[in-house]
């Protein structure tokens, strides 16, 4: 009798443990937001900024503005003005894209919000060219990007860009 006994007590409990762990196994899949169906991952938001840089090697600043939703606001690097339409940002780009702008990441935290919106921040550097002589600078700055999948597009509804400032 003591012989079943255990033997049913090593089974509950050997039972009770493995519900357990499967349980918790379930709560932290649950809980992984990036594995979600339907949320985007970070490397699908990553790669938006490959576009917009692909888009500004095309030297037409229609195609850039393209990258924006109609409300977007962009703040930019080099200009004191807050572009809140489609006309603004495509000024902003005709202006920029003489200087034919090539950027580069140096640093991305990317937030997934939800499956239509997510914010990309960091640093990055943009190698550009003066017109006049056709030297090459650099400018490193900080960026925010923040898109919204709208009509299955992903487009910049607010653009953030300012030099980095010296060490203070």
């Amino acid at each position: 009798m003591k012989r079943t006994f255990r033997a049913r007590a090593v089974v509950a409990t050997t039972a009770a443990v493995a519900l357990t762990v499967a349980a918790g196994a379930g709560v932290a899949r649950a809980g992984d937001d990036d594995k979600r169906p339907g949320k985007p991952g970070e490397r699908e938001i990553a790669a938006l900024f490959g576009q917009w840089n692909a888009a500004l090697q095309t030297r037409d600043a229609r195609i850039v503005a393209d990258k924006y939703a109609a409300d977007a606001v962009l703040l930019p690097t080099v200009s004191p003005q807050i572009r809140t339409d489609r006309a603004g940002i495509v000024d902003y780009f005709e202006h920029f894209l003489a200087k034919k702008p090539r950027g580069e990441k140096i640093r991305s935290v990317i937030n997934v919000l939800d499956g239509n919106s997510a914010v990309d921040a960091g640093l990055y550097r943009f190698h550009l060219t003066d017109p006049a002589t056709g030297k090459v600078s650099q400018v490193v700055a900080r960026y925010t990007y923040a898109y919204e999948k709208r009509g299955g597009k992903w487009l910049i509804v607010n653009h953030h860009s300012s030099v980095l400032p010296a060490d203070g």
